[in-house]
């Protein structure tokens, strides 16, 4: 899928360029470009007016904050206070002053009713297991610890919690106030920016460099946000950040699972998407694999490949970035080397030491399709090939309608209707699940909605006759596109066939080379075998490499609509030139 983007804009002097780019460094997650312009009397006001709002907006949010945490902060020692003093209640303080008054509380297993005998004792509050009571006049040698006199009594500790909470509640009103201002304020800033661009844009000419004004407009994932604007609202420039759309042509950046993203270098090579469009890579990865293990066809050197992958394991550059793909590749060819039954050139079918209940999985053999004796394995990579095509059609359609609207993409829901569900009827007739007369009414029946779709309503509020003309010209690219592109799929059993061909050759030379009775002959057989079957490995990964991606690139990315016009994410990191 493609990662959100959020669009950044900055202006600041072009002496304060190398540090800012640093600090962007130092973040590591900005994709940006820049352009430096002269600076004049004018945009120099419109700069200082933009620190002056920006500096405004940072008051309010941070003044804000700071106090409302100091408000908390004190409205908590209030209830805490008094929670301290609630247990000894409402008193006189001028009766009580003068008295010597000093405060206890021990546990109601420690309290002696004795210490009356030899202290002026009076107890204030049982609760909880423990005794409150304080001591009159000198208290030399009391066996327990005095507490802190009350710093006021319970009235007072009460009217202070209640001016308090009166002062967060009216501190809170005038916060909501105050940042009802924010939307405002930051919308101004971001049309202040707008503006200057505009000037600057218009402004010819040349200054000195230490009187240029640098421009920046970055790209970052969404997902970093709050890190970022904490870090841009500690650095001396103008900045402002906004949702970035398809219009903005924001960088690419894709994130898919673990297994998808080993592809994603495929999608690469290709282009990457633009922002509203789809990221291909979970389709494409899939059918690759399948395709270049088709094409591949042979077990053995699924296992070879898997070697190859783990011996480019840690390496640096070249293929060895690829190692976890061609792991992935083996392993795919691998599993449909069994199924297609060979095994360096091998046929597993009448191998005498290969398990017969793993024979029973082989594909091989001709099946019987509308009177004709077709070899299954050409009939599977046709069948293959009108899925992918008929999946690509409906992603088409279903994104075109997300990008475009229903009302642009009735052609393209037409043509969708008329291919996949011509094929799902053909289908279900041949497998016998549909009577002859129900599968002929639901053709007609979606031929006739179909016709209205490309005929008729292709481009609504067109002339009729114009919507016609270009149905009929779609038509004709379609009905000789779509035999071509299925085809093509043909490849997938032709390459596969000639490589086990060719393998099965270097097998049956090198046992005309080995004889009945070898001796020497050892040494030449198991040299052509390594040069034969090295030679085949190359061919025939060379071959599963390009032509599943031809069948990517052509006919599935024609027929879902594909564009690949966009532009990678690169973000600017510590090994960025900061020359360029």
């Amino acid at each position: 899928m493609i990662e959100k983007m959020t669009r950044y804009s900055f202006v600041l002097l072009n002496a304060d360029k190398e540090g800012f780019l640093k600090e962007l460094e130092a973040l590591g997650a900005m994709d940006i470009t820049r352009s430096a312009k002269a600076v004049d009397s004018e945009s120099e006001r419109m700069v200082r007016a933009m620190e002056e709002r920006k500096s405004l907006i940072a008051d309010i949010q941070k003044g804000s904050d700071d106090r409302l945490a100091a408000l908390k902060e004190q409205l908590a020692q209030c209830r805490q206070q008094l929670g301290q003093v609630r247990v000894w209640g409402d008193y006189d303080k001028e009766k009580l002053s003068g008295l010597g008054l000093r405060y206890y509380c021990v546990p109601q297993k420690k309290f002696d009713p004795g210490w009356a005998e030899s202290w002026a004792i009076q107890e204030v509050l049982r609760q909880d297991g423990k005794v409150w009571f304080v001591t009159v006049g000198p208290a030399e040698g009391f066996p327990e610890k005095e507490l802190p006199a009350p710093a006021c009594t319970l009235s007072e500790a009460q009217a202070a919690l209640d001016a308090k909470e009166a002062e967060t509640i009216a501190y809170r009103k005038e916060l909501e106030a105050r940042k009802a201002e924010l939307p405002e304020l930051k919308k101004g800033l971001g049309e202040m920016v707008c503006e200057l661009n505009r000037y600057l844009a218009g402004i010819t000419g040349e200054s000195a460099a230490s009187d240029a004004l640098i421009v920046y407009e970055a790209f970052a994932p969404a997902s970093e946000d709050e890190r970022l604007k904490a870090a841009f609202d500690s650095m001396d420039c103008v900045w402002m950040a906004q949702k970035a759309n398809a219009e903005d042509k924001p960088p690419i950046k894709l994130r898919n699972n673990w297994f998808a993203r080993q592809f994603e270098v495929l999608t690469g090579m290709y282009g990457m998407p633009v922002y509203d469009e789809f990221d291909p890579t979970p389709v494409l990865a899939p059918f690759f694999l399948l395709f270049f293990a088709l094409c591949m066809g042979d077990a053995g050197y699924g296992l070879l490949l898997v070697a190859i992958g783990l011996l480019l394991r840690g390496r640096n550059g070249g293929l060895a970035k690829l190692w976890r793909l061609i792991i992935c590749l083996g392993t795919g060819t691998f599993a449909v080397g069994l199924l297609l039954g060979t095994f360096f050139g091998i046929s597993l079918a009448s191998a005498p030491w290969y398990p017969a209940p793993l024979k029973e999985f082989i594909i091989s053999g001709n099946v019987e399709l509308m009177g004709n004796n077709l070899d299954i394995q050409m009939v599977m990579a046709v069948c293959i090939g009108i899925f992918h095509i008929c999946l690509a059609m409906v992603i088409k359609s279903v994104l075109f309608t997300r990008r475009f609207g229903f009302k642009q993409t009735i052609s393209t829901w037409g043509w969708t209707l008329l291919i996949v569900g011509s094929v799902m009827v053909f289908c279900l007739g041949l497998l016998g699940l549909t009577a002859p007369d129900i599968a002929r009414w639901a053709i007609i029946a979606i031929g006739a909605v179909s016709a209205l779709g490309i005929f008729i309503f292709n481009k609504p509020g067109r002339n009729p006759l114009l919507n016609i003309g270009a149905g009929l010209w779609d038509t004709y690219g379609m009905a000789t596109g779509i035999l071509g592109d299925v085809l093509s799929y043909i490849r997938l059993y032709a390459l596969g066939l000639a490589g086990g061909i060719l393998g099965n050759t270097f097998n049956q030379l090198g046992n005309m080379v080995l004889g009945d009775n070898p001796s020497w002959q050892w040494l030449p057989f198991v040299l052509l075998l390594l040069f034969g079957h090295a030679l085949n490995l190359a061919m025939s990964c060379l071959g599963a490499f390009v032509h599943p991606l031809r069948l990517t690139f052509v006919e599935y990315f024609k027929n879902s609509g594909y564009e690949g016009a966009g532009r990678k994410y690169s973000p600017l990191e510590k090994s960025t030139n900061q020359n360029q």
